[in-house]
């Protein structure tokens, strides 16, 4: 009788996790028209990200980036800077490890590593801009780099 119950457990804990995992996916894939047309849009503007005090700076050459940041992503100061670098520091720890394992992830879309430490304070801008590319990437490249879905 244990063993019954046991296996009837499991098979619909199986059963729910494959259900809710249809289901993440299907909202991960959620993509407006206006953010598609972004995704397929050529037009390069590079994303300089910097901090005058601290004096990091990170440029993004990504097409179509410069327009999702500006029209379609959270404005500045909607997240704090405390959320922005702790999924930062996931984000980054799962982007560098890719790096690291080109047989097993796309070498074209992981190729430098990232240096993100997180004792340093980069300064707001750096971590918003940084956090929205690793939306905007994963959602234009239908790719999970953490245990959340890349929401807007």
């Amino acid at each position: 009788m244990k063993k019954r119950i046991l296996s009837l457990v499991v098979a619909f804990v199986a059963t729910f996790g494959f259900l809710m995992s249809c289901s993440a996916q299907k909202e991960a894939l959620d993509i407006s028209d206006e953010e598609q047309a972004v995704f397929n849009s050529q037009e390069e503007k590079e994303v300089e990200i910097k901090d005058e005090e601290s004096e990091y700076e990170i440029i993004i050459i990504e097409p179509g980036f410069y327009t999702w940041l500006m029209s379609i992503a959270r404005p500045e100061g909607y997240y704090s800077q405390p959320f922005l670098e702790n999924r930062n520091n996931i984000l980054v720890m799962e982007w560098n490890r890719r790096v690291m394992q080109p047989m097993n992830f796309n070498p074209n879309l992981y190729m430098l590593q990232i240096n993100y430490d997180p004792n340093i304070d980069y300064g707001y801008e750096v971590n918003y801009k940084l956090y929205n590319y690793f939306v905007y990437f994963q959602r234009k490249y239908k790719q999970r780099l953490g245990p959340f879905l890349p929401r807007i």
